[in-house]
C-alpha cells in the first residue's frame, strides 16, 4: 500500500482492510516521503488483530510510485500480492473471492474483479460520494490482445501470485506512471489472468477536481501517463523490428492511416462530399 500525506484516505483504507471476510492477510504500508507521525498514529489506533498484521516502511524522501511498490512487494512473504492504493476500496468479499479463484484455477497467474468507478469530493475531513459508473462494463475476460490497446484493470482489482515476480521481474522503476500496465503486459504475455464478473468487488475512487496530495494519479499525472504510454509502445516496436525488420511496421503504419481516413470519409454526408469536391475543383481552377 503506497501512501503519502493522505491520512484521511489511509484511515478509510485501513477500515476497508479490517472489514474483509478473508483475514489471512498481511499489509505493508510504504509511506513514500510523507510525514511519519500520522501513519504511525493510524496503525496504533487499529484493533490489535489488525495492527499485528501491518508493517510500515517510512521513506524520508520519495522514491517514486514504482520503487515504492517494489519495496512493498519485497517486504511480503505471502503467496499472493495486490497493490491497494490508499484511496481505493474493496467489497468485503474481495479477498475471499480472489483467493478462492486462484486456489481452484491454478493455471491463472492472477485474477481481476469487476470494478466500479466512484466519483467523490473531499471537503476538509468529509468525503462525499457524487456518482458511480461501471469500469469496462461489457468486459467478460482479460486478454493480452486487449491489454495491448489500453490497460483493462486497475491495481485495486488485481490479485496475483507473488512468484510471477521471480519470472518477469518487479515493477520498472524508470516508469513513473503506467507502471502497472507495463507489468501487466509482461505477465499477460506468458500467463492467463482470470476475471470475476458476477458482482462488483473493487472500487476505483476518483476525485477529478482534486490537486496536490489528494489528487488521483490518473488526472494529476495525465501528461506522464501519456508520455510513458508512448515510451512503452516505442520500446516494444523497436525490439520487434530489431528482430524482424521494419517491413510489417512500415506497412501497418500506412495501412492504419489510410483505413482511418477511409472510415472517416464514409461517415460524411452527401452534402459534405459535394462541398469537398467543389472546394477541390475551385483549387484546381486557381492553379
Amino acid at each position: 500500500m503506497r501512501t503519502k500525506d493522505r491520512p484521511l484516505l489511509l484511515a478509510r483504507t485501513l477500515s476497508d482492510l479490517a472489514a474483509q471476510e478473508y483475514t489471512d492477510w498481511h499489509a505493508v504500508i510504504v509511506n513514500d516521503g510523507g510525514l511519519p507521525e500520522p501513519v504511525d498514529e493510524l496503525v496504533r489506533a487499529a484493533a490489535p488483530d489488525i495492527r499485528d498484521r501491518i508493517t510500515v516502511v517510512h521513506h524520508v524522501e520519495s522514491v517514486g510510485r514504482s520503487a515504492a511498490a517494489n519495496v512493498g512487494v519485497m517486504a511480503l512473504r505471502t503467496e499472493f500480492v495486490v497493490l491497494h492504493d490508499d484511496d481505493d476500496l474493496w467489497h468485503p468479499r474481495f479477498l475471499h473471492g480472489s483467493v478462492d479463484w486462484l486456489d481452484t484455477r491454478v493455471d491463472d497467474i492472477g485474477v481481476v474483479s469487476r470494478t466500479e468507478i466512484v466519483f467523490e469530493r473531499v471537503d476538509g475531513d468529509a468525503i462525499t460520494e457524487l456518482s458511480r459508473a461501471p469500469f469496462w462494463a461489457r468486459m467478460t475476460q482479460i486478454t493480452y490482445a486487449e491489454l495491448l490497446q489500453v490497460n483493462r484493470f486497475v491495481p485495486i482489482a488485481y490479485v496475483y501470485r507473488r512468484a510471477v515476480h521471480d519470472e518477469v521481474g518487479l515493477y520498472r522503476e524508470d516508469i513513473h506512471a503506467a507502471e502497472d500496465w507495463e507489468f501487466n503486459l509482461r505477465v499477460a504475455q506468458r500467463h492467463t489472468i482470470g476475471y470475476i464478473a458476477d458482482e462488483t468487488r473493487a472500487y476505483w475512487m476518483q476525485r477529478r477536481s482534486a490537486t496536490g496530495a489528494l489528487g488521483n494519479s490518473m488526472f494529476v499525472l495525465a501528461q506522464e501517463h501519456e508520455y510513458y504510454d508512448r515510451m512503452i509502445r516505442d520500446e516494444a516496436l523497436r525490439t520487434f523490428t530489431q528482430s524482424h525488420g521494419d517491413g510489417l511496421a512500415l506497412y501497418l503504419a500506412r495501412f492504419v492511416q489510410d483505413e482511418v481516413a477511409r472510415q472517416l470519409d464514409e461517415r460524411r454526408t452527401l452534402g459534405q462530399r459535394l462541398m469537398s469536391a467543389a472546394r477541390e475543383f475551385r483549387r484546381g481552377r486557381r492553379s
